[in-house]
Parts: C-alpha cells; structure tokens; sequence
C-alpha cells in the first residue's frame, strides 16, 4: 500500500509509479481519467519508449473536465512523439486508475497522473507483484474500446 500527501507522504506515489516505469523491460500499461504529469514522470516514460518499452496510455477521449481534455493535448503529444502509443478510450468515462508493467506488477487505487494527485491531494494507491492480477487486469484494458490518438488532432487542439 503506498499513500501520498501534501504532509509527510509527498510524492510517495509518484516516486513508485517512476520506479515500475524505470525497470519495466517489455510494456507498460496506463490507464487514467487524467494525464499531466510533470516533467520528471514524463520523462521517465519517455525514456523507456526510447529505450523499447511499449508505453500505451489510455484515456478518454471525453472526460468529465473540458479543460482538462484541452490542458492534457500537449502532453500526450510530446508522449505520442517520444513513441509512447496513447489510445482514446470510448464512451462511457472512465474513472479507473490502473497500471501494469510486463505482465507481472500492477497499480490501482485513487491517484491520477497529475502533479494535483501526486503531490497536493491524498491519495491511496495498492501495488500488487501477481503475474496473475496483472494478467487479469490486461484483459480488461484489452476489452476496452479504444482507438489510436493521432499526432494531427493533438496538434489541433
């Protein structure tokens, strides 16, 4: 269990999600109603994309903040070309907060892939070390309608 907050937990989480992201080896798996990392977390997924790691991160193509959807454009495009695949999720929103890595490691909990989450918000996250959960919760991201972002709607935003 790993918790953060702005009183002694801070940026716990996000320290555990750059953590999975650095040892992944084959994929890694997001997926999160927002995505506005800073620039650290970022980069830590850039890195792995240039280092071969498949890096999908899906969100909604809508979700329940306009300006959030609009804010969020810009980094999903520095993800799209540092070769990350970001993937629109399908009506209806979808609130979860997951991550797998290879297959073998999972995050689920309360805590977004924001600097909001991360470091001002308290929040709960479980991460599990069960090839078979991991597995489990691919399938469900496999089951989720989802289709390609391309780089001309991200510019268009």
């Amino acid at each position: 269990m790993a918790t953060s907050g702005p009183d002694h937990d801070i940026e716990r989480i996000k320290m555990l999600k750059m953590s999975a992201v650095t040892t992944a080896q084959r994929r890694v798996r997001i997926v999160t109603p927002y995505f506005l990392p800073d620039d650290a977390l970022a980069s830590t997924l850039a890195l792995a994309a240039l280092r071969g790691v498949r890096v999908e991160i899906i969100v909604a193509e809508r979700s329940d903040h306009r300006v959030l959807d609009w804010a969020m454009r810009d980094g999903l495009l520095a993800m799209v070309r540092a070769g990350c695949h970001v993937l629109w999720s399908a009506p209806p929103f979808n609130h979860a907060k997951l991550m797998t890595v290879d297959g073998a490691w999972c995050l689920m909990g309360s805590a977004n892939w924001d600097m909001r989450s991360l470091r001002l918000n308290f929040e709960l996250n479980v991460e599990m070390l069960d090839p078979a959960l991991a597995t489990r919760i691919d399938a469900q991201i496999d089951e989720t309608p989802t289709r390609p972002a391309t780089l001309s709607e991200l510019l268009a935003r």
